[in-house]
């Protein structure tokens, strides 16, 4: 949390706008759940772990903002459908998608199961386009729409924690990406963000202290990301500041992807 954001202050730069955000529970989705409440926006932590995304939710309205929290599978489209729609009836809108639910496995190639392949797949590729489609529909209705996506620099060149599987389903959400905000313009911006090594519970777990620290010294930044870093660009994408930025996939790491 910001500076600003203990003392209380907010923006008003995403006022009247309804924010939707999978995997809004911890990591890179709270953190994007929490900068987009301060910069005005209603938001709506949604994900698997709903006492979790409540905990949010609550500590946000505690603070006297909108807040709201939602249970979704995003590998499920009947639970995509009950999403958007629980949140269409209490807002009535949806300006802001970011697909930030997902899901890394650092299985070897010749040890993934086609179980996990599918899991991971149906989470971080399939549970974009389910909640993308949803929300696009109402979007297009309104005339209006921002979603980005949350691909990692693994989609752009190979995971350093994560399996085969998780490397392609993020270089998956980028043609994805392309393809959406191709279609979707004039009215919606579909964009792609990519982090690189950011400072999560999921890193701590599938990677050890000393890995870590040997890539944040390459790093020209000489500093491992933080959930804050990657929650910033994504406030700037969904603001009409970014209003003339669609189909492009943003890198944020530290300079990962120069070494």
């Amino acid at each position: 949390m910001t500076k600003d954001q203990k003392m209380g202050m907010n923006n008003k730069v995403l006022e009247n706008r309804v924010a939707l955000v999978t995997g809004g529970a911890q990591g890179i989705g709270e953190a994007i759940v929490r900068e987009l409440s301060w910069q005005g926006a209603s938001v709506i932590a949604c994900d698997i772990n709903l006492g979790a995304a409540r905990k949010v939710a609550e500590s946000i309205q505690e603070t006297g903002k909108e807040a709201w929290a939602v249970c979704v599978d995003v590998s499920c489209q009947e639970s995509v459908e009950r999403m958007v729609e629980a949140v269409l009836e209490r807002y009535g809108s949806i300006d802001i998608l970011v697909n930030s639910a997902g899901i890394i496995r650092s299985s070897r190639f010749e040890e993934i199961e086609l179980d996990e392949w599918d899991e991971v797949i149906r989470v971080n590729l399939t549970g974009v386009f389910l909640c993308s489609k949803e929300v696009y529909l109402t979007m297009k209705k309104a005339g209006y729409g921002k979603i980005v996506n949350i691909s990692s620099s693994a989609g752009r060149n190979v995971s350093d924690l994560g399996g085969a599987h998780y490397t392609a389903s993020k270089a998956g959400v980028l043609g994805l990406t392309r393809a959406l905000a191709r279609e979707a313009g004039p009215e919606i911006n579909v964009n792609a963000i990519c982090p690189g090594m950011i400072r999560t519970g999921m890193t701590a777990t599938y990677g050890d202290g000393e890995q870590i620290e040997s890539l944040r010294q390459t790093l020209p930044l000489q500093r491992i990301g933080e959930p804050r870093d990657v929650a910033k660009l994504v406030a700037f994408l969904v603001s009409d500041e970014a209003s003339y930025i669609t189909g492009e996939a943003v890198e944020i790491d530290g300079g990962q992807l120069m070494i």
